[in-house]
């Protein structure tokens, strides 16, 4: 799958992320997060066959996300934009293609959760349609021992991503 993003940078593209691509994701990854995920969990979600992006930016890595379906609802796993390419428009328009993505798959609704201390991923998900439905207490590590998690939904309309504002 690739889709090219030309409403904000025609050098933007989507595609499937690959096995090969780990290297640039783990990459990525240790430079957006303090606690990363490992290669193996990417491994992971690439052979249970998990719906996952990556982003390129002038044909170089630039971001990616990951979700698991099952039955009629999706959760965002992992969604991170390179730090160099944030604030730019690349992160919404992953979260919008994998919620496009959901939405095809037969899903209603999807999940995600996020941590407090990250209030820039938090605004994006609530100007995308998220809303806080619940906690997490001490889900994700943190440097002075655990971090809650505020836990985010979003119902999947048949026009969800049709009535979004444009990029």
């Amino acid at each position: 799958m690739s889709v090219a993003c030309r409403e904000a940078t025609p050098a933007w593209r989507l595609r499937a992320m690959r096995e090969g691509d780990l290297d640039a994701v783990m990459a990525i990854e240790h430079r957006a997060y303090p606690f990363p995920w490992t290669r193996g969990i990417f491994r992971d979600c690439l052979l249970a066959g998990y719906p996952a992006l990556m982003a390129l930016a002038d044909d170089r890595p630039a971001g990616y996300g990951v979700m698991s379906i099952a039955a009629d609802e999706a959760h965002l796993l992992n969604l991170c934009t390179a730090p160099e390419r944030q604030s730019r428009g690349l992160g919404r328009h992953l979260l919008r293609a994998l919620l496009r993505a959901a939405r095809d798959r037969g899903a209603h609704r999807i999940f995600l959760e996020v941590r407090p201390s990250n209030p820039q991923a938090i605004a994006l998900y609530d100007s995308e349609g998220f809303n806080e439905i619940g906690r997490r207490p001490r889900y994700y590590p943190a440097a002075q021992g655990r971090e809650d998690a505020i836990v985010m939904a979003m119902e999947l309309l048949p026009d969800t991503i049709e009535r979004m504002p444009p990029l």
